[in-house]
């Protein structure tokens, strides 16, 4: 019996609308075999977590560009717990300052991937903190 894929749930939330690295990040977790949901541009944090419940997923990745992480990034997470995902691992990329993400990180975004982060290390981080199940 195959090991059950790791369901990966990507997402812009806000009205960031540059999506190049979101997509490379995509098309990275699907060659290293993950199961890849791309959500797209301009969502709300209520679309994005009621998405992951439908979904099933093991986890959120979610970037902005715009400025607005600290308020979106931790609503994600807030609303995802409040709908019970309790084990979602929710990453977070993009323009984040070095300052602000223990902040986030406080909130509940467990790791965040700046620019120029190797794909390796993305893939690397989630298989190593995804909760399997078998």
């Amino acid at each position: 019996m195959s090991e059950k894929k790791i369901r990966v749930l990507l997402a812009k939330p806000g009205l960031d609308g540059h999506d190049r690295g979101i997509k490379v990040v995509a098309r990275g977790l699907r060659d290293a075999g993950m199961e890849v949901i791309y959500l797209g541009l301009r969502l709300t944090p209520e679309q994005i977590a009621e998405a992951a419940i439908q979904e099933d997923v093991d986890v959120v990745g979610l970037d902005c560009l715009s400025g607005a992480h600290m308020a979106l990034f931790p609503r994600t997470v807030s609303i995802l717990r409040e709908m019970g995902a309790k084990d979602v691992l929710v990453i977070g990329g993009g323009i984040v300052p070095k300052q602000d993400v223990p902040v986030l990180k406080e909130k509940g975004i467990a790791e965040v991937f700046g620019p120029g982060t190797p794909l390796e290390t993305i893939v690397n981080y989630i298989n190593t903190n995804v909760k399997k199940e078998n």
